[in-house]
Parts: C-alpha cells; sequence; structure tokens
C-alpha cells in the first residue's frame, strides 16, 4: 500500500507532537535518494528519515542507522548548509494531498532568520525532496526534472516552486457535512471504489474499498446504480471516517496474511474489510511504516545495486551457453570420423589400381561385415599415397579435435555452473556486503577489470546466514561462494553435516553436530533450508545430498564455493519458505 493523505496526516500529525519547536542537528544522505535528519524536541531525539525512492517513497521517525558515505553529496552538504541548528516551526500536508512542508526558520548568510522549506513529494516513481527559500524558490532538489522529462513542471535551482497538479480533486476535509455522496465524480461504467478515489484527495484504492464495506455497499457497484439511500449511507460513513481524522483520532495497524504471517497492508484506520486476517495495532505510524518496508526496501535497494553484478553474470552467462552449443555441434561432426580412417586403408590396400588424376575410387568396404561397395572421392592432384595420407590427417585431425572438445565442453559447463552460482547468490543476497563480496569475486576471476584505487579501502566481508533448529542444533548458510568455502573448508568440522542441492547451484549449508547425533527433524530443516537458498527454491521435490564435512573436498584450481564429495545420502523435499521463517534465526 502507498501512502496515502490519511497516513500522511497521521505522519504530520506524529512529527509535530514530538518535533515542533524543535531543532535540526545533523543531517545525512546514506542513499542517493535518501535523507536523514537528527533533531531535538522536548528533550528527546529523533531520526526523521524523508526518501524518494521510486518504489517505497515514505517519510517517518526511525530508529534505523544507517551507513554515511565517506564524502558527503551535494545536495547533502545544501540542506546543512541552509537547515542545519533551524527550528522546525510548522509542519504541513497541504490540501490533504501525499506532500509534507517542513517549514524551519534558520539563519542566512547575513545572520537574520529566515524560513525555509523542505518538501517531500510522495508520488511513487515522480517522488522527490525539494529545498525553497521563504519565496518559494527552489534551492536545489534530490533529483532534477526538466522540461524534457516533463512538461508539466520544471524542479530545478532558481525555478519558483509550484506543486503538482491536484488532478481537481476534492480535500475530503473541506466537504460540508454528510455531502460526500453529491461529489462524486465519474460517467456511466464507473466503478464506486474507482470514483471514491477519484473524487477525493488522498484516498487511496484499499481506503475506498474500506469506505464501500463500512457502508455495507459493493465497491464494484456501477455509479449510475447508486440509490439515494446508498449515497447517504456513503456520506455518513466517510464523514463518519473524516472527522475522526480531524481530531487525530488514527489507528496505526499492519494488516497480516493469516496463512503466511506476511506483512500485506498497513493503515492509519481500522481495516474491517480484513475480516480473517490479524491485525496488529501500534501506537506509532512510524514504528508501522518501519516494520512494513523494513524487509522490501532493503532487498529493492539490494535489487538495485545488484543490477549491474546480475547484467555481467547474464552476459557471460548467455556467451556460455552459445559457446556450449558450438562444441557440441562440432563435437558432432568430428564423432562420425572412422570413415576418415577406412578410406585411407582402402585406398592404401588398392594403391597399384588406382592412377594420378582420378577423381574417384570403388572400392569393397572389408571393414564391414556385409562389404559393401563404397565410391571413396579422391583429389586428382595428389598420388594415390598422397590421398591415403590426407585422409589419415584428417582422421587424426578429427581425432584431436574430439579430445580436445571434450575438455573444452567439461570446461564451459564448470563455467555455466560456476556463474550460475554466481546468479542464485545475487539472488540470494541480503545486505550490500553480499554484493560487494559477489563484485569481488567477480574481480578476481576476471569477468570485472580490477582497478588499482591510490585509496585503499578495507573490504568489509559478509556474514553467513545463521538458525537454530527445533531440536537446538546450529544451521549456517553460505549465500555466496566466499561464504561456501568459508564454511565448508574453515568453519565446518569433519563430523559437521554438510548439505546441498544435487546437480543445482544453491547454498552451501552446515550443521554444527557437536558430535552428537543429529535427528531426522533437524536434518529435514537443514535440507529445506539448501533447497530454499538454491537456483530450485521455487520446484518441488528438490533432491539435496548430504554428508559428513570429512567426504566434501575441493579439487586444486577449482573455482571458490567449487567442490566434489562422497559416501552421501540424498533426500527430495519442497522448499517452504514458512518453515524457514518459523525457524531460530541468530542474525
Amino acid at each position: 500500500m502507498a501512502l496515502d493523505g490519511i497516513v500522511i496526516s497521521n505522519i504530520v500529525y506524529e512529527i509535530k507532537q514530538l518535533l515542533l519547536g524543535g531543532r535540526i542537528d545533523k543531517i545525512y544522505q546514506p542513499e542517493s535518494d535518501e535523507i536523514i535528519m537528527h533533531a531535538r524536541g522536548k528533550g528527546s531525539n529523533f531520526r526523521i528519515l524523508l526518501t524518494s525512492h521510486s518504489n517505497h517513497p515514505r517519510l517517518h521517525i526511525t530508529n534505523l542507522n544507517k551507513k554515511n558515505p565517506e564524502t558527503p553529496p551535494m545536495f547533502c552538504m545544501l540542506l546543512r548548509k541552509h537547515l542545519s541548528g533551524g527550528k522546525i516551526i510548522d509542519v504541513i500536508q497541504p490540501d490533504f494531498e501525499r506532500i509534507v512542508e517542513f517549514h524551519i526558520e534558520a539563519l542566512n548568510e547575513m545572520g537574520d532568520l529566515c524560513i525555509k522549506k523542505l518538501i517531500i513529494e510522495i508520488m511513487g516513481r515522480h517522488s522527490n525532496i525539494i529545498l525553497t527559500d521563504s519565496e518559494n524558490r527552489i534551492l536545489d532538489s534530490i533529483i532534477h526534472v526538466s522540461k524534457d522529462k516533463s512538461s508539466v513542471r520544471e524542479v530545478l535551482p532558481g525555478r519558483i516552486y509550484v506543486r503538482p497538479p491536484s488532478q481537481d480533486k476534492m480535500n475530503p476535509l473541506s466537504v460540508p457535512s454528510n455531502n460526500f455522496g453529491k461529489f462524486l465524480k465519474g460517467t456511466d461504467g464507473t466503478k464506486l471504489q474507482q470514483a471514491i478515489y477519484k473524487s477525493f484527495s488522498g484516498i487511496s484504492p484499499v481506503v475506498a474499498s474500506e469506505i464501500c464495506h463500512r457502508a455495507h455497499l459493493d465497491a464494484s457497484l456501477y455509479l449510475e446504480e447508486l440509490t439515494d439511500e446508498n449515497k447517504t449511507a456513503l456520506s455518513n460513513v466517510m464523514h463518519h471516517l473524516f472527522s475522526l481524522i480531524k481530531n487525530n483520532a488514527f489507528t496505526p495497524q499492519i494488516v497480516f496474511h493469516p496463512d503466511t504471517n506476511e506483512p500485506i497492508d498497513f493503515s492509519s484506520i481500522d481495516m474491517t474489510q480484513f475480516i480473517e486476517f490479524k491485525k496488529q495495532k501500534f501506537d506509532s505510524i512510524s514504528q508501522v511504516i518501519e516494520l512494513f518496508y523494513a524487509e522490501k526496501d532493503n532487498l529493492s535497494r539490494i535489487k538495485q545495486k545488484s543490477t549491474d553484478i546480475h547484467r555481467i553474470i547474464q552476459n557471460n552467462l548467455e556467451r556460455c551457453y552459445k559457446k556450449k552449443d558450438l562444441q557440441i555441434q562440432k563435437l558432432k561432426e568430428v564423432s562420425d570420423r572412422e570413415y576418415l580412417r577406412v578410406y585411407g586403408e582402402l585406398i592404401t590396400a588398392n594403391i597399384y589400381a588406382i592412377s594420378k588424376g582420378m577423381n574417384s575410387f570403388e572400392s569393397i568396404n572389408f571393414y564391414e561385415e556385409e562389404q559393401p561397395t563404397v565410391i571413396i572421392p579422391l583429389d586428382p592432384t595428389l598420388t594415390p599415397s598422397e590421398n591415403a595420407q590426407h585422409y589419415f590427417k584428417q582422421y587424426n585431425k578429427a581425432k584431436r579435435t574430439h579430445l580436445a572438445l571434450i575438455e573444452q565442453l567439461k570446461q564451459t559447463e564448470e563455467e555455466i555452473q560456476y556463474l550460475e552460482s554466481l546468479l542464485t547468490a545475487t539472488e540470494s543476497s541480503t545486505d550490500e556486503s553480499d554484493i560487494n563480496d559477489i563484485r569481488y569475486e567477480l574481480k578476481e576471476q576476471g569477468y570485472i577489470k580490477m582497478r588499482h584505487s591510490k585509496k585503499s579501502k578495507s573490504q568489509i566481508k559478509s556474514k553467513p546466514l545463521h538458525y537454530r533448529s527445533g531440536d537446538g542444533f546450529d544451521i549456517y548458510v553460505g549465500k555466496n561462494n566466499r561464504q561456501n568455502d568459508e564454511l565448508t573448508l574453515r568453519f565446518a568440522l569433519p563430523t559437521d553435516l554438510w548439505f546441498h542441492t544435487k546437480d543445482i547451484p544453491g547454498s552451501h549449508v552446515i550443521i554444527k553436530t557437536q558430535n552428537k547425533e543429529v535427528p531426522q527433524s533437524t536434518i529435514m530443516e537443514a535440507a529445506n533450508l539448501a533447497a530454499f537458498y538454491s537456483k530450485a527454491k521455487t520446484s518441488s521435490n528438490v533432491p539435496v545430498d548430504y554428508t559428513q564435512k570429512r567426504y566434501v573436498r575441493k579439487p586444486n584450481g577449482a573455482k571458490p564455493g567449487m567442490v566434489i564429495y562422497d559416501h552421501q545420502n540424498t533426500i527430495y523435499i519442497t522448499p517452504d519458505e514458512l518453515k524457514i521463517k518459523n525457524l531460530n534465526s541468530k542474525e
């Protein structure tokens, strides 16, 4: 669910309660599209997060403490220059839109007090964070919007700030009592739910559906089918709802799926339409948003930062697939080479019956049981002996090519397996250090050109996943090849159990046995982890091999993460994410 006008109204109320009159202490820009302001209000310190991330734009008080770049971006430096030490004198939400303005009183270059505005527009991929002066002139924005990008308005330094077009919607907070039904807009064929969120600002489709549910009306009802009684019921519900919002009577909550316990929605009002779903209420809307977006935002950013790695791996995989096809095709060609040797032998056996200048020679093939007659092509410019030698040379060349192609095909298949393991690791990454590990490995293996920087930065190694089984055994899961090697070759003891999907790229999984017998339930949990963190995570009946670590070894010259093993048992399992979430994660 996107942040609608109701949620933003709740956020504005919460920030004003805590920080109105407070002062901005520090400003950071941990991401290219994200600002975190440290402010002090009513004797406490708070962090305000503003992000224009295209997938999850939002604004709220946060407990996150993100790592900041060594050199602050220019927009961050500008905010520090204009807002550091400034006093938050107001926070407003214009016309119930998805816009929040911070009015901040600060000193200018001349030492005079003036008011600057820090504005966040929460509008999907058009989201932005903008700083203006007291005359609404844009000082800068986190995203510049020129005429080439938008014909509606420019967002550039020096331009006068103009709010985004309102789309001719009405502010529901200013609608006269019980008159909501009269302001519904739409043509014949417009459904009620659609008419509600397209007629009033700040109402999302989910809230429009909730309003219909409370009014006991079908959301898919066509506008022309509404009776006066229906409109009255609708008006009563909306009047009651927005009276609560005017009085800041919010009910922040998250709705969870009843089967998977996944957070599927959040709101600042009680979502009565989710009858069979679990709902958890909170005192703070910021806490709701942070919890809801915690994993989604991280995974989205990881995906964004791994795009170049994914492209490099995919390009090399496609190159390997093409090379493999060519090698298989050539292998088929040289596999049928025995006739070359036979032709040479038959020419030698009949050398006195052949003379130079002949184009072909007919002979009985003594090397086949049926002894068929064959016609052997000859080069008329060569002697019979030279023709025979020509066929022997072709045969020996095909034989050598066949042996070389077998070895090359084996190397190509090993490279494909390795690259697929990197692709799986990229998709299993949970933080930026995982991506850095894979990028470093690609450089080591020559897939990315190594650049020698004057300033060496310490490589922060990512950590494997750590779970505790239902029987109390520690289980570790490598998220990339470097972690796999670390777990299997250095961390695991000879008696620990090692798991990996059979002939499928995936993670190495280790059960620390502590020399105890491992119950079948723990073995199944580890196998589930191995199957889930593999290329086959969406498949069923995935084969998983497991053996003691003593039977796992790395061949000389093998690429990272590549091992061989024996004495294994194989079990078949269908990956179950819910069971993994129910495991006690130690990370």
